[in-house]
């Protein structure tokens, strides 16, 4: 797989990569199979890195994200994700992540 998330505008013959799009890995510019995606007003992509155990912010343009949730190799604990497949956020902008794994969800205050 590509392992990316690309923006395809209505009518494009084409799409665009917004995160990702540099092969499987675990570096800040890579994904490794991204399961959920969520974009904000401001253009900024939220992914569920899922064999990385992470949850990715990409700001609109940028060229590599940032974790923000797990990223601390999988586990358990409340700093770790294991298999999170699916994200949201509510009117008051926490985090909410759906695990595969640890058959839960966990809410996040992201700042």
């Amino acid at each position: 797989g590509n392992h990316r998330v690309m923006k395809w505008e209505e009518g494009a013959k084409q799409g665009i990569v917004v995160a990702g799009g540099q092969g499987a890995g675990n570096s800040l510019t890579q994904l490794n199979c991204p399961y959920g995606a969520v974009v904000d007003q401001l253009g900024t992509v939220y992914v569920a890195d899922c064999a990385n155990h992470r949850i990715m912010r990409w700001p609109k343009g940028a060229i590599q994200g940032s974790v923000i949730a797990g990223g601390n190799v999988q586990g358990a604990q409340s700093n770790q994700l294991n298999g999170p497949v699916g994200l949201s956020f509510d009117r008051h902008g926490n985090l909410y992540v759906a695990e595969y794994y640890n058959h839960r969800v966990q809410k996040f205050n992201i700042e």
